[in-house]
């Protein structure tokens, strides 16, 4: 039976956790002790052999099936069944058979995953875009390498790679695969690790070998010209926003809208979908119209089927009479995943070290590991001739004296002498008297000696060039422009997905004039959970639910077919329809808003206001002591956008929003404890939301850190703290004027 430890046990056998009793006693050990010992290893083994991919763009299990595939001839020989490949790479993937053909499946033309296929196909192998047409079993299917895959092997048996023992030591496989493109951004990737993941789009092949040739040429080369965005083998179109795809290709992070490509058939009143987003899949998206349907929130669909037949995928729409198809198209997009986002996060493994890269930091890395690659190359073909230039200056000293090399053979005894002999009688070495030594009978003549002596000149220029291109960093350079150019021009891919801008957009706001019009009462948390409940419900109960450290930020009653602008810490404002919002109960937590609506990551809610008719003023407040009187017009959209950027100035941070009807007093208060109450009239209004605003309180060394209406403040000698012009320093706050607690936003 195992007991615990004794305190006067040996204190080493404690501090060794694979240590056990002689009974068979159990010992105490730390947790991160087993962590580190027994997860830490998986989780490794994980992130670096399985989930995320290298600078060559494969992970393992995509690279042991496509170099198995290469050993096998298929590269240049005719189709073989896939079970036969699967059998065959097991010697390098122990991993199973069903994994490695579900790979290969996503590898291959057929299925549509890629943007460059590096498998030809013949037989179903399902489509990336259905989730229930199922691939058939490997035994019906047939396989062999597409040529692309000829750059992805270029050289490989030129010490252009590194080689390891495969996982029974009975071959060898490369770590990597010699890519002469930047397949790592060609190709997407996700995986899926412990405690971190990766998600890489896929970007146009001419484009990114376009790009990388630039940045060869001018390191600060601006990647947005030549590679605009993502290019996704379903096509669809990307919503671009130009600075938010900087910042993907800066940071590597962030994420970008993908919408469906349609077109409406007038002669027989239906829209058909012909291209999806690549996040989505054809049953998602039907899935998704029939619950929309049944709900009464589409009411314009009168039949919705999937038609997707051998000329590609086509969802067919049939439109009720009098259906606007742009109007409906622009609600499915903002109801349905025929729109959908893209999330993106660049994490590659670079020397077996996992690091998010932005796009140019990626090419950078490419750059610099296929210049690796080039350089082995040739210093490979440099040793090579060297090593036949030794054996030809070998011949040449023997050219002179034929006769004499013949008669030193013939009168040495042994076999074994022949070569010292020669060695001695001609001063070559022993490496040149083995070659001269095993030149048959038939090619000891003059012309055949004169013509093999003749290549060393040759030879020797050869080697000096390669000698050039090795200490040459523009030499290596220009011979991988060479490649790339080679790749654009023997691979013409042309792009598939389109950009649409989004201010191009034309949308509609069907909300208010489709939604049914009753009142509510509306709350929101100071996190951003919503809730939108009617007066019966609040009559029952009107206790409120918050999480612990949450509770209520604001408050309003409306009607469902209000609107609310929601401000953030990043300037940006987001458009919210009551209407779009389910009815809770004061029990439920509510919708979590900053996930509805697409927050960026790390970006928090700051204000709210209720917009009415877009009549009124907002008063914005800012830590530097200034204040921005706007327009609530200003944030009207003649399109249904539900993200305004740049909705007031960055100079500083928000510190209150203020509603402003008719002309009010507000008091503003700094972090030192000082106050200024002045009337709202001195502000004069502004029409750019990018605006400073003007200066009401000044400040030394405090930021200002709140600001109210006077009567909603807790100050009574209100006389004290006002003011007849701005700015003004202010003056101290009392004790009895402080309030229980200091005013904030919320």
């Amino acid at each position: 039976m195992a007991r615990k430890a004794k305190d006067n046990e040996p204190k080493k056998r404690a501090a060794d956790p694979n240590v056990m009793g002689l009974r068979g006693e159990t010992v105490d050990q730390p947790i991160t002790d087993t962590l580190e010992r027994n997860f830490m290893p998986y989780a490794m083994s994980v992130i670096v052999s399985r989930a995320i991919p290298e600078i060559d763009g494969f992970k393992p299990s995509h690279r042991k099936l496509l170099y198995c595939m290469y050993k096998m001839g298929l590269l240049n020989g005719g189709r073989t069944k896939s079970a036969n490949i699967v059998g065959q790479t097991m010697h390098y993937n122990p991993h199973g058979d069903a994994a490695i053909y579900e790979t290969m499946v996503r590898l291959t033309a057929d299925n549509e995953a890629l943007n460059v296929p590096f498998v030809d196909s013949k037989g179903n192998f399902g489509k990336v875009y259905s989730r229930d047409m199922a691939y058939a079993a490997s035994r019906y299917t047939e396989a062999k390498l597409a040529p692309i895959c000829a750059e992805l092997f270029r050289d490989i048996d030129k010490d252009t790679v590194d080689f390891v023992p495969n996982y029974d030591n009975t071959t060898a496989e490369p770590t990597l695969l010699p890519t002469s493109f930047p397949n790592v951004l060609v190709s997407a990737n996700l995986g899926i690790a412990v405690g971190m993941a990766s998600q890489i789009c896929g970007f146009n092949l001419a484009e990114v070998c376009q790009t990388t040739i630039e940045l060869l040429k001018n390191p600060d080369h601006n990647i947005l010209s030549t590679m605009p965005a993502p290019d996704f083998p379903t096509g669809g179109e990307i919503v671009y926003d130009p600075g938010q795809m900087a910042e993907i290709y800066r940071t590597g992070r962030g994420s970008f809208p993908v919408r469906a490509r349609w077109r409406y058939v007038e002669k027989e009143h239906i829209i058909e979908v012909y291209e999806i987003p690549y996040t989505t899949t054809v049953e998602a998206v039907l899935d998704k119209c029939r619950d929309l349907i049944k709900e009464g929130k589409v009411k314009e669909i009168a039949d919705m089927r999937d038609e997707t037949d051998l000329g590609g995928l086509k969802l067919a729409i049939d439109l009720k009479r009098g259906t606007d198809p742009e109007k409906l198209m622009a609600k499915l997009f903002r109801l349905t995943p025929l729109q959908d986002n893209y999330p993106c996060n660049f994490n590659i493994l670079i020397a077996g070290s996992p690091q998010v890269l932005g796009v140019g930091e990626i090419l950078t890395e490419w750059i610099a590991w296929r210049t690796e690659c080039v350089r082995r190359r040739v210093y490979f073909d440099m040793t090579k001739k060297k090593e036949k230039l030794h054996l030809l200056e070998g011949l040449k000293a023997i050219l002179l004296d034929i006769d004499r090399a013949i008669a030193i053979i013939r009168e040495t005894e042994t076999e074994a002498e022949v070569v010292p002999n020669l060695m001695i009688g001609f001063g070559i070495d022993q490496v040149q008297a083995e070659y001269v030594a095993e030149i048959k009978l038939r090619n000891i003549n003059r012309e055949y000696i004169l013509k093999r002596t003749e290549e060393t000149a040759a030879l020797a220029d050869e080697i000096r060039d390669l000698e050039d291109t090795l200490s040459s960093k523009r030499r290596l350079r220009s011979i991988i422009t060479d490649e790339l150019k080679a790749v654009m021009k023997k691979y013409p891919s042309p792009r598939r997905t389109g950009i649409v801008y989004a201010r191009e957009i034309e949308q509609f706001d069907d909300g208010p004039d489709t939604a049914e019009d009753y009142p509510v009462h509306l709350f929101l948390s100071r996190h951003g959970y919503f809730k939108k409940i009617t007066p019966q419900s609040l009559r029952m109960s009107d206790e409120q639910k918050y999480k612990e450290d949450d509770g209520l930020g604001w408050y309003w009653e409306t009607s469902n077919t209000a609107e609310l602008l929601l401000f953030t810490d990043k300037q940006q404002a987001y458009k919210l329809r009551v209407a779009d919002i389910k009815e809770t109960k004061a029990s439920a937590l509510g919708d979590y808003l900053p996930g509805v609506l697409g927050f960026d990551e790390g970006e928090s809610l700051a204000a709210a206001v209720l917009c009415g008719d877009y009549s009124g003023t907002i008063l914005l407040f800012f830590q530097n002591g200034k204040c921005a009187r706007l327009p609530l017009a200003a944030y009207a959209t003649k399109t249904n956008r539900r993200r305004l950027t740049g909705a007031y100035s960055d100079k500083s941070p928000l510190v209150a929003l203020l509603p402003l009807e008719g002309e009010r007093e507000v008091a503003v208060t700094s972090a030192d404890g000082r106050c200024v109450v002045f009337s709202s009239a001195l502000l004069a209004p502004k029409t750019s939301r990018s605006t400073q605003g003007v200066q009401v309180m000044t400040l030394k060394k405090h930021p200002a850190v709140s600001a109210a209406f006077l009567e909603d403040s807790p100050i009574r000698n209100q006389a004290r703290y006002r003011v007849r012009s701005i700015p003004a320093a202010g003056a101290k706050l009392t004790d009895t004027d402080r309030g229980e607690q200091q005013m904030s936003i919320l």
